[in-house]
């Protein structure tokens, strides 16, 4: 059983060489046919993983990039196919890499070692060794990490030239097709944390923001996944958004599941959004805007309640008097005074916050939330019981504020 699978391992290498060969050497024609069998290969192989490897061992994504600038439209397309099929799925193997050589790393922990890298992110251990490489010039150790996977294909991808072709694929209107592939690529690329900057620097988040409004319904879902990866990375500098973006996010939000990780992310960026003042007037300006976000808070996952809420916090903080009764007309009480019994600890305390910048009396003659909130779960517990307190406590506090708004609503003829 070894022998015959050596034997078809090697069959399987001598065809990665023929193929390899004929991308590099070969004319247009011959260079567009490999493409094809390269992304063909991998998608039908039984081990991907190790097909990839030895395809970028190989030498074929200098070849496949320079593709992309080429004028024939089948031999970009058929590169950029190639290309996604080789950067796709290639960070479980890298990072179990990652942990052999950081066990190795710590070896002097002992049985330790394996835990403590399991415990690791990927970009901690990607630094903790580049931290010993360099205490450690060994020029035998950096080849064993190079054969382990050090050098991913995401980051030979990017490496080789591959954004800027990428990003003037972006801009192609008439071949929706191509900007969609580019889309992808530039998704699958920005997954790599070293990639991040550099595509950030290409320009390419202006074109990603016009495809949230013109791309096919695919396109809008990776340019948000895109911009996210670039905007939420805790190693690169904060990216901010142009607040056009703003209408087609809430568009997405509006017609995705509150509880998804897609709406995850899109909150998330409208969040960055809200951070400037011309983003608070376009979330504002944006058709149904307001009320999406109230709907994300009564029907979101716990990340998108959180960035819901404090979107709102942030429009009525910078002007309550210009906000507080567009927050109100759209029904955010209830929403709210659950978020602060069931949301996160930021979140409660973001949703305790925006229930006192609505309230109408004046700051000086009122209860903070808090306070308010403490009376109402004591007098719950007492009539209810201790299991039944949140349930009744929020009852209570939603008649009370309903009662107050109708009392405010009489008065004001």
């Amino acid at each position: 059983m070894g022998d015959e699978e050596e034997r078809w391992n090697q069959k399987k290498q001598t065809l990665i060489d023929e193929i390899s060969g004929r991308l590099i050497n070969g004319e247009l024609p011959i260079k567009i046919q490999a493409a094809r069998e390269i992304r063909s290969m991998i998608r039908n192989g039984n081990s991907s993983g190790k097909i990839r490897a030895k395809f970028a061992g190989a030498g074929v994504i200098q070849p496949l990039v320079l593709m992309l600038c080429s004028q024939h439209h089948e031999a970009r397309e058929v590169s950029l196919l190639a290309l996604l099929n080789l950067a796709s799925r290639n960070e479980r193997l890298v990072f179990d890499s990652y942990v052999c050589c950081m066990c190795f790393a710590l070896i002097s922990k002992g049985e330790t070692g394996f835990s403590i890298a399991r415990a690791m992110s990927l970009e901690m251990i990607e630094s903790k060794l580049i931290e010993w490489h360099m205490k450690n010039d060994d020029e035998c150790w950096h080849m064993k990490i190079k054969r382990l996977g050090w050098l991913k294909n995401k980051e030979q991808i990017v490496t080789c030239g591959a954004i800027p072709p990428l990003v003037k694929l972006l801009k192609f209107q008439n071949t929706s097709n191509l900007r969609e592939l580019a889309t992808a690529a530039i998704l699958t690329l920005s997954a790599a944390p070293n990639n991040k900057q550099m595509i950030t620097d290409s320009g390419a988040i202006p074109l990603l923001i016009q495809i949230l409004s013109c791309g096919s319904i695919q396109g809008r879902v990776d340019a948000v996944t895109t911009l996210y990866n670039l905007t939420t990375s805790n190693e690169q500098p904060s990216v901010a958004l142009d607040a056009t973006a703003a209408q087609p996010l809430i568009n997405l939000l509006k017609e995705c599941k509150k509880h998804s990780k897609f709406a995850d992310k899109t909150t998330a960026l409208i969040a960055i959004i809200s951070k400037s003042h011309e983003g608070i007037c376009a979330i504002t300006k944006a058709e149904d805007g307001i009320l999406t976000l109230v709907e994300t808070i009564e029907d979101g996952s716990l990340v998108s309640t959180q960035h819901a809420v404090s979107i709102l916090l942030e429009l009525c903080m910078s002007s309550r008097s210009k906000y507080r009764e567009l927050i109100l007309n759209e029904g955010a009480i209830p929403g709210l005074l659950r978020l602060t019994v069931d949301g996160t600890h930021e979140a409660q305390n973001k949703a305790r916050l925006l229930l006192d910048l609505l309230r109408d009396s004046a700051p000086e003659k009122r209860l903070s939330s808090s306070v308010l909130e403490k009376m109402v779960h004591e007098i719950a517990a007492r009539v209810d019981g201790s299991e039944k307190t949140a349930e009744t406590a929020t009852i209570l506090l939603q008649d009370m504020v309903q009662r107050s708004m109708n009392m405010a609503s009489s008065c004001n003829p």
